[in-house]
């Protein structure tokens, strides 16, 4: 592949922008300043320097992000920070989405991807890929709270039973639970629904790929190959 097509795949800016890079001097692949507009990048050695920045070529990008209080999934922030002011200029370039949102006041696990299949594949209500939520509520959670969760109940202006799998009391006030749909504030709305109220709302994991102890909020990693398969792991019992 062409260097400065590279470059651009990669979010670097238009052909032009691309190309006063690497005829600056800019571009380095094994600690070798590149200048050559005709360079061929080897894409099995997908290692480069921009600006002494170090990068890794990546076709697609996937990213978990733990997602701290106070900010939205918007490009376009109105009341608290954007979860796109986490991440550098070359990155947004790329078109980074959210997979699903979290609301402002919701902390922990949150996809991010420039990968429209990917993305499709995760929120589709049809693909049933299952989520883990902890939850600090208002009253205490009685047995009789967790088995309606568990049986299922209505929301209004929703068709259909919503059932949690997985319900389990961590405290008398904090609960665990496993969701499978993913409408709109869904969470939020079973407990409410059953009589209690969620105070403060945590995602911890996606598919079986559960939020890394050691990643801060605020922070991020690329998924391996590994973590990516076990974000997009069905329930196969639906």
């Amino acid at each position: 592949m062409l260097l400065e097509k590279m470059l651009q795949s990669q979010g670097f800016g238009s052909r032009k922008a691309c190309q006063q890079l690497i005829k600056h001097g800019l571009v380095r692949i094994n600690d070798e300043i590149i200048t050559d507009l005709k360079y061929k990048f080897d894409l099995k050695q997908p290692d480069f320097q921009v600006d002494d920045q170090a990068y890794q070529y990546r076709e697609k990008v996937y990213i978990a992000l733990n997602k701290p209080q106070g900010y939205e999934c918007s490009h376009q922030a109105t009341h608290h920070f954007s979860v796109f002011d986490l991440f550098d200029a070359v990155l947004l370039s790329r078109g980074l989405q959210c997979v699903g949102r979290l609301d402002q006041d919701t902390t922990g696990l949150l996809l991010l991807t420039d990968d429209g299949q990917f993305l499709q594949a995760l929120t589709h209500p049809k693909k049933h890929v299952p989520k883990v939520y902890q939850m600090h509520t208002a009253d205490v959670v009685t047995d009789g709270q967790m088995a309606q969760l568990t049986q299922g109940v209505e929301l209004r202006n929703e068709k259909g039973i919503f059932a949690a799998t997985d319900v389990t009391r961590l405290a008398e006030q904090h609960l665990q639970m496993t969701v499978h749909q993913g409408v709109y504030h869904q969470v939020k709305r079973m407990l409410a629904a059953v009589g209690n109220k969620v105070e403060r709302l945590h995602r911890q994991q996606i598919g079986e790929f559960a939020l890394p102890q050691d990643l801060a909020e605020g922070e991020w990693i690329y998924l391996s190959e590994t973590q990516l398969a076990q974000a997009k792991t069905r329930d196969q019992s639906l």
